[in-house]
């Protein structure tokens, strides 16, 4: 048969007789590689197929492929466990840190209420601007 190689790309598989497929393994071989091919061996005369040659992921054993997904499971998991810590000892440490900001803005606007005067206008606006950081407990 003088097909080229890569000139069937053809999701379905083909089916050759043994002694082609003797004749032209490189050339099979390397179109299951590069194009995802599958030939079906056949003997010389009978269609029943006795081999295929397939690309090397579609040959992976459903138990290769399972074993591979809980591998990936545990390692996925793993990695959700410690990003939760890290969220959570974020958390821990932005409330500190809000706390600590919070308090030092009370006292900023406690030194301010004590030193400007009574109805100071420039005090009423800044304290208007910032009235969502004033109503923080």
């Amino acid at each position: 048969m003088a097909v080229p190689a890569l000139a069937d790309r053809s999701p379905q598989p083909r089916a050759l007789p043994l002694r082609e497929v003797r004749t032209r393994l490189t050339q099979l071989v390397s179109l299951a590689e590069l194009t995802d091919t599958v030939t079906v061996v056949t003997r010389d005369g009978d269609p029943r197929p006795i081999a295929a040659i397939v690309p090397a992921p579609a040959a992976r054993t459903g138990a290769q492929a399972r074993a591979d997904a809980e591998r990936v499971a545990a390692i996925s998991a793993g990695w959700a466990r410690r990003l939760e810590e890290l969220h959570r000892q974020s958390s821990r440490r932005h409330a500190a840190e809000l706390r600590a900001l919070t308090d030092a803005l009370a006292e900023a606007w406690a030194e301010l209420d004590r030193r400007a005067p009574a109805g100071d206008p420039a005090l009423t606006r800044l304290k208007a601007a910032h009235s969502d950081l004033l109503r923080r407990p």
